[in-house]
This record gives C-alpha cells, sequence and structure tokens, in this order.
C-alpha cells in the first residue's frame, strides 16, 4: 500500500543515475586487478648485485633495487619476510634469472636504511593535498590490552602527508610527536616537493597566516584553498592589495559555502581522506 499513499508524489522522484556508464570496461578494468605478470628488464638484472665497496668493512651481495624490489613485492602481496624470500625465489626460478635471492634477515636489516626515491612529478605543477591523522603505537601485550584494559595511556604519532590529487600519490610525508600540530609542518613538507605545485588545498586546520606566508615564499604562483573559518574577517587591505584569503571570504558571500567549494576545487580534499583509508 506505500507506493498507492505516494501515487501523487512518485513523479517527483528523479531517476537513480549511475556515475559508472561504460560498464564493459569497467568490468574488464576490474579483472585486469587480478592480472599477474613480472617481468625484469636487463638493466634490472645487471644492477641486482651490489657494486662493490672500497672502504673498510663487508661487501654488500645486493643492490638497493633489490631490496626494494623485494619489498616492494612484499608490501604489495603483504606478506611476512620469509614468504617474501620465497616469492623471490619462485619468480626468479619461473623467469629463467640465474640471481640470488636476498633472505629474510638481509630484508629486515636493509630495509631500515633503504633510501626510497620519491615518485616524479613529470615537471607538470601538482595539485597538493595536505593532511595529518594519528597513528597508535603498540607493542607487546596488545591482546592483553584489549582484553583487560590497560591503565596506561597509548602513545601516539602524527603522520602529516602531501598527496598528489592527479595520482594519489605521496609527494611528501613527515612524522611528529602528537603534540605538533597541521600548520607548523606544512614547511617541512614543502621542503621535500620537488618542482612546481599548482595549488595547495587542505582543510580548515591550516587558516592560519604563517601557513599563508609558507605557501607564498616557496610557491609564489600556487592557489592556496583553506576554507576561512566562521569568524573570519577581511584583512586591513581588502581594498588595495586582497590576498587569497580576502577573496575566498569574498566568494563565500556571493555564492555560499557550498558554492565556494564548488568553484575553488576544495571538494579534491577527499582524495586525501581516501589516500589516508587506502
Amino acid at each position: 500500500m506505500p507506493f498507492k499513499a505516494n501515487a501523487d508524489r512518485r513523479h517527483h522522484i528523479p531517476k537513480q543515475r549511475h556515475k559508472v556508464t561504460n560498464w564493459a570496461e569497467y568490468d574488464a578494468g576490474l579483472r585486469a586487478r587480478g592480472s599477474l605478470t613480472v617481468w625484469f628488464t636487463p638493466e634490472a638484472v645487471e644492477a641486482w648485485k651490489a657494486i662493490p665497496r672500497t672502504g673498510r668493512g663487508g661487501q654488500p651481495v645486493y643492490s638497493a633495487l633489490a631490496i626494494a624490489t623485494a619489498l616492494t613485492l612484499r608490501a604489495v602481496f603483504r606478506l611476512v619476510l620469509r614468504q617474501t624470500e620465497g616469492l623471490i625465489g619462485s619468480i626468479l626460478q619461473l623467469l629463467g634469472l640465474d640471481l640470488a635471492v636476498p633472505d629474510h634477515s638481509t630484508l629486515s636489516r636493509r630495509a631500515e636504511a633503504l633510501e626510497v626515491a620519491r615518485p616524479c612529478c613529470g615537471g607538470e605543477a601538482v595539485h597538493l593535498l595536505v593532511d595529518s591523522t594519528g597513528l597508535q603505537l603498540r607493542g607487546p601485550g596488545g591482546w592483553l590490552e584489549e582484553k583487560h584494559g590497560s591503565k596506561r595511556r597509548r602513545a601516539w604519532k602524527m603522520l602529516h602527508l602531501a598527496t598528489d590529487a592527479d595520482t594519489g600519490q605521496i609527494v611528501a610525508s613527515l612524522l611528529t610527536e602528537r603534540g605538533s600540530d597541521d600548520g607548523s609542518q606544512v614547511g617541512h613538507l614543502f621542503d621535500q616537493v620537488d618542482g612546481s605545485v599548482a595549488a595547495v588545498i587542505g582543510d580548515g586546520a591550516y587558516d592560519r597566516d604563517d601557513v599563508y606566508a609558507a605557501v607564498a615564499a616557496r610557491h609564489h604562483d600556487a592557489a592556496f584553498v583553506v576554507p576561512p573559518r566562521a569568524s573570519a574577517v577581511p584583512s586591513a587591505a581588502v581594498e588595495t592589495t586582497p590576498t587569497q584569503r580576502d577573496a575566498h571570504l569574498r566568494s563565500i558571500a556571493e555564492r555560499g559555502r557550498m558554492g565556494w567549494q564548488h568553484a575553488s576545487g576544495y571538494n579534491w580534499r577527499a582524495l586525501v581522506e581516501a589516500d589516508v583509508s587506502r
């Protein structure tokens, strides 16, 4: 009976629209996620062995490329170190490559000091999404704490991230104590960014004068999209030299906060939340 009671209003209910329209390509893309293709280039085979050391100390057997390859496969398939050793050995055997397999002890020791190259932006200006999240430090006895409770305060760290809005790659990262706020770490994140920046997008925690100054000092032409707080007022020089914050306030007064989010591109900030969850 409910459909009869609302019969006079049923024509107002819009038809549901799906964001995905190319179902054939979408279905093929989902199947392609499960396919596995592994190959070693001749350059990678040549660089598998470490360069002999000229100074004092033992000679390394595996290069940083070999250790990074093994740890990357470990992260992709979520394996422990011994299973990673077996996976690398089976792949080299299937490909017919006569290369030594790093053992799990070597992977654990070399992973601590391994330098990972940051992804290159290709010379194009990137749209940076900045945000932070809390990381809880857990030690031995985690099951006892969950089962019986603990009177000790749990330790926390703050992970500050700057990701590329187009690719989702982490361009800069910083791990600090839990007492550090978001705005104070923006300058340290910019120190890790190579290349030009088209825009910097963050939440209301970055609405600070020192953050605006840090963006202007390093990337003068970059757009800084941050929602002003509810009690924000225009600057004293709004009539002569308006700042980006003054432009945001004017746009919010004319279009409303939701209209400003759509016009300024602030809605892109939701992508960094997805990056943190991933």
